[in-house]
């Protein structure tokens, strides 16, 4: 298969590496400079040369906040088979744009990112395809994404948008509490050099990124919840409620561990 990959960032070098030793592969990158170490592939910095290619997928791996952008500056260039697709952590207005497009459509979700994940290491990482678009799309990001080793969950545009808010915006926003408060320390515990490194991994995520989840309507029911899980320490702490503490800890024990 023909594939065209948008965008020479992490996601998309890293999709290029996957695909390129089993399919016709391309990059498209507008920055010269980022097409560099993409080896084993095509790399275009002009339509022209994408049409050329003639692809039979486009997957776009650009930055979220130009994903609308890269679309429309390529669709031109495409044919009416093509099937496109995205691969971005937030989903809002993406049905409305296919389903505008005329063309086939697939949309997923790799969860997991270059900050955290090892990616020679992905079999506790996670992807989400979604239900509504092309058949045959789907297929294909099945197969990809059970190369990886990647567990699959299948979930509407909506459902995917629920979960995400829940799955990143309440570690996104405990983070940031975190970062702000947080002190230098000359001889930090292991605790704290962990919640250390997930701050800096969280600070290096692309700004657009963080602000189109945490601005999702469906973000701040979660935040409320953290600010009265913070109301309800708050007072037991303030009280040296001792029975009341250790209800908290069996709680949240049993939300962490089961049972």
């Amino acid at each position: 298969m023909r594939i065209l990959i948008l965008g020479a960032g992490k996601m998309g070098t890293f999709l290029t590496d996957v695909l390129s030793f089993q399919h016709e592969t391309a990059v498209f990158d507008t920055d010269p400079q980022k097409l560099r170490f993409v080896y084993h592939t095509y790399r275009f910095t002009t339509v022209d040369e994408i049409k050329a290619f003639n692809p039979e997928l486009v997957i776009n791996a650009v930055t979220l906040k130009y994903t609308f952008d890269a679309f429309d500056l390529v669709l031109p260039a495409l044919s009416k088979d093509c099937i496109i697709s995205d691969i971005a952590s937030v989903k809002t207005g993406l049905q409305e744009y296919y389903e505008k497009s005329g063309f086939r459509y697939v949309s997923t979700h790799p969860m997991f990112g270059p900050t955290f994940a090892s990616l020679n290491n992905l079999g506790n990482e996670n992807a989400i395809i979604i239900k509504e678009g092309d058949h045959l799309g789907r297929i294909f990001f099945k197969d990809l994404y059970q190369s990886l080793h990647l567990n699959i969950f299948e979930y509407t545009f909506d459902e995917h948008d629920e979960t995400v808010a829940y799955s990143l915006s309440i570690p996104f926003v405990s983070t940031f509490v975190f970062a702000a408060v947080m002190k230098h320390q000359d001889a930090p515990g292991t605790t704290f050099k962990k919640h250390m490194a997930i701050a800096r991994g969280v600070m290096n995520e692309d700004d657009y990124l963080l602000q189109e989840i945490l601005f999702n309507p469906r973000t701040m029911p979660q935040v409320e919840n953290i600010r009265r899980e913070l109301k309800e320490l708050l007072q037991i702490l303030g009280d040296k409620d001792a029975d009341g503490f250790k209800r908290y800890l069996t709680k949240i024990r049993g939300n962490v561990l089961g049972g």
